[in-house]
């Protein structure tokens, strides 16, 4: 799970065309639905902290949780220049702790696809049911097996810029579901002189029909899936979904 760590020096450069913005209003929008205008949300998986900035922006109280030191340095510098009230925690989502409940968890940008194995997802729904007030929300989106076997998986995706450049090559195991990313990054030092770095990421692509199942294990009901893209129902082609949860009571067993 140890990740993000020389990546996240260039990671915001190379999201830039990320959602952000869609994103958030998603969210908000939803929340508004359940009259959560107001109070403390958590940002699963917050990383250099972009969304959880953008919610801060809207007024509510934001936690965010990461496993990066690298990735929460990043968002430490947002919250001096923005000046929003955040606390961000290093804890790893799968044992992640709080001083109190919150209205809603959010947790975007395919955090939950690192999680490899479904016991890990089951305890990390536990503990977000466990945190979240009385028939508070769970919003989080995840890539699907259709996407990493036909759209990313086996494909080598690459940028140069003038500061920097990628390499990102993806390798899909069918077997257990599991896409590879090898990332070798290029980032311009001083003027001709470019600083190497390589990564290795792994992330499990998941079907909604496990994921609903998960849920409802963990004590989560199941509220509703969206197509992440077109905010309609999910498809055989739905490359990302979203999932509404809400509390149902504490189930830690």
């Amino acid at each position: 799970m140890e990740m993000y760590e020389d990546f996240a020096l260039v990671y915001d450069r190379f999201m830039d065309e990320t959602p952000y913005e869609e994103w958030c209003q998603f969210v908000v929008g939803r929340l508004k639905q359940d009259q959560i205008t107001d109070g403390i949300l958590l940002d699963l998986g917050c990383g250099t902290g972009s969304m959880t900035e953008l919610l801060a922006k809207q007024g509510y109280d934001m936690i965010g949780v990461d496993l990066s030191d690298s990735m929460l340095d990043i968002a430490m510098e947002k919250r001096a220049q923005s000046g929003h009230n955040i606390l961000y925690l290093q804890q790893d989502m799968r044992e992640f702790e709080l001083y109190g409940t919150v209205r809603a968890v959010i947790c975007l940008c395919d955090s939950l696809n690192y999680l490899l194995e479904e016991n890990d997802l089951l305890t990390t729904f536990k503990l977000v049911n466990n945190y979240l007030d009385p028939n508070g929300l769970f919003i989080f989106d995840f890539n699907t097996v259709y996407k990493y076997e036909t759209v990313i998986g086996d494909s080598t995706i690459a940028e140069n810029r003038e500061d920097c450049s990628f390499i990102w090559e993806n390798y899909y195991t069918a077997e257990d579901q599991i896409n590879e990313y090898d990332l070798t990054i290029f980032v311009k030092q001083q003027k001709d002189l470019f600083r190497k770095f390589t990564e290795t990421h792994l992330q499990r692509g998941y079907t909604l029909e496990t994921m609903k199942r998960l849920v409802e294990q963990s004590g989560l009901i199941f509220v509703e899936a969206l197509d992440a893209d077109t905010h309609g129902s999910v498809t055989e082609t739905s490359e990302r979904i979203y999932v509404i949860a809400r509390e149902h009571g504490k189930n830690l067993g």
